[in-house]
């Protein structure tokens, strides 16, 4: 490996543990009236206003029929405490599996999209199709969110974040820099 100074060459295809894209998000879909739940950890904000949310999900994800053909979904956050859940959810399939159930999942309703709340998770979020541009090169949906829900009675969850290779990172202390934003006080 060829190295300059204190620094070395990186695999490309592990670049993705470096910049790891968001927190471990849980996307629920309904198609056909069947609930269903699947792990992502490839995800990331795209706008502010309106809400935009970029999602790679791929025709390998049983959701990936259902976020097309229904154009709806919700993401739901978990904290840390449902690491284990969340990873064994992405161990398999919802076409073989109900996984509301087989992993102890309370189902609520939306208000905008059929698809299901997660009520385990702190926070929710309904999301519309908005934009399939990218899906067939990249597998990248844009979701517009339509309505959040958090737990207020969950003041400063831990979001969980996978490192790509199976390990993963829990939000540690939160800083505070809002004085410093000056140029972006409309955003607080």
């Amino acid at each position: 490996m060829i190295t300059v100074g204190d620094v070395q060459a990186h695999p490309l295809h592990q670049v993705h543990r470096l910049i790891e894209p968001g927190p471990v998000i849980l996307v629920t879909t309904r198609h056909r009236g069947i609930p269903n739940v699947m792990t992502n950890g490839f995800n990331m904000m795209i706008r502010h206003a309106p809400p935009l949310i970029g999602c790679v999900i791929g025709p390998w994800d049983h959701t990936y029929t259902a976020l097309r053909d229904t154009g709806e979904c919700v993401i739901s956050i978990p904290s840390g405490e449902l690491a284990e859940t969340a990873v064994d959810i992405g161990n398999c399939s919802g076409q073989d599996v109900d996984k509301f159930q087989e992993f102890g999942l309370t189902p609520l309703a939306a208000q905008q999209v059929r698809a299901p709340l997660i009520a385990e998770c702190f926070a929710n979020i309904e999301c519309k199709v908005a934009d399939t541009a990218l899906v067939g090169a990249y597998d990248l949906f844009v979701l517009e969110a339509v309505e959040a829900w958090v737990d207020p009675s969950r003041s400063h969850p831990r979001m969980l974040h996978h490192r790509g290779d199976g390990t993963f990172a829990l939000d540690g202390e939160v800083v505070d820099l809002k004085d410093h934003m000056t140029k972006w006080r409309h955003l607080l």
